[in-house]
């Protein structure tokens, strides 16, 4: 609620958003300038979907700098406002329904940011709570990286170019009881 009214009831003071300011979109694009150091002709970008403002960035980047790179942005299922979206040719909303992958995904995408993301993505990966699962703890045995990593999930979702891939990891606050299960192999 707050992000979508940009005020938090009870305090005063300036809201920044987290998603839609244009100084956090543009602090975002470093991480596509940071892409590029490392890797200057990126087939695609895979990137965590919360609200838009990273992959956002990142896809700014990436156009500036003249990369090619198609820019996917990443959800799971139980919260795809973007897919629907796409899949709709308007910010749509979605019935969400709660899950153990809450950093990313809402109700609906911010009519604000969507010319921007429809305009700048190739379009959305969703993956399932499974995948999702499955990637968390392949991340945590093979790199000891605790990540919600939607983006190792989706992949497999859509057809993705042919060449160097960058998945952006982000989003580390996954709930520890939520994390063990997903290291005993269940889905919380």
């Amino acid at each position: 609620q707050a992000l979508e009214e940009r005020r938090y009831p009870g305090l005063d003071g300036l809201f920044v958003h987290p998603v839609s300011d244009e100084a956090v979109i543009a602090g975002n694009a470093g991480v596509g300038l940071e892409i590029l150091e490392d890797l200057p002709e990126p087939a695609a970008v895979l990137v965590p979907y919360g609200g838009g403002g990273l992959s956002s960035g990142i896809a700014l980047a990436l156009r500036a700098a003249g990369a090619r790179a198609a820019v996917f942005a990443c959800e799971v299922e139980t919260a795809a406002p973007l897919a629907a979206s796409f899949g709709a040719g308007a910010a749509s909303a979605i019935e969400y329904r709660p899950s153990f992958v809450d950093g990313i995904g809402g109700r609906t995408v911010l009519p604000e940011m969507w010319p921007l993301v429809r305009r700048l993505l190739a379009g959305s990966c969703v993956s399932t709570l499974e995948e999702t699962a499955l990637a968390i703890r392949t991340l945590v045995a093979r790199a000891h990286v605790v990540s919600g990593v939607a983006t190792g999930a989706a992949g497999d979702s859509i057809r993705l170019p042919d060449g160097p891939l960058v998945c952006v990891v982000s989003g580390g606050n996954i709930d520890p009881a939520k994390l063990a299960a997903i290291l005993e192999r269940r889905v919380p």
